[in-house]
């Protein structure tokens, strides 16, 4: 790739400083809740709070660090693309919910 593309005048999104900066951040973020479930230190709803967190903080990296959304405004694009993303990261998180606890129901023995 030539450095016209990787490096913009504008600002400092898609240089190999911004690339190598988000995935040292999602590699700590990957690795903090792995540590949290695999050495326990805390209580269950410590865990599984900070998991959450780190998790849309990831989410938050990867669309700031490798999609390359900000503030400025593109002709409305990135608060679509960040919109669409919310609605589908939704879904799925919902959809999974309501599975999991349907199973959940439907498998209860003494009920």
């Amino acid at each position: 790739m030539s450095k016209a593309v990787l490096h913009s005048d504008n600002h400092d999104s898609g240089s190999y400083k911004s690339y190598i900066t988000g995935f040292v951040l999602c590699v700590v973020l990957t690795l903090i809740p792995f540590m949290l479930v695999m050495y326990p230190v805390g209580p269950r709803w410590v865990t599984i709070t900070l998991f959450v967190v780190t998790a849309v903080a990831q989410l938050l990296v990867q669309l700031v660090y490798f999609l390359h959304l900000n503030r400025k405004t593109e002709d409305g694009w990135n608060l679509a693309s960040f919109v669409f993303t919310l609605l589908i990261l939704l879904i799925i998180i919902g959809l999974s919910i309501w599975i999991i606890w349907s199973m959940h129901y439907h498998m209860m023995i003494n009920r």
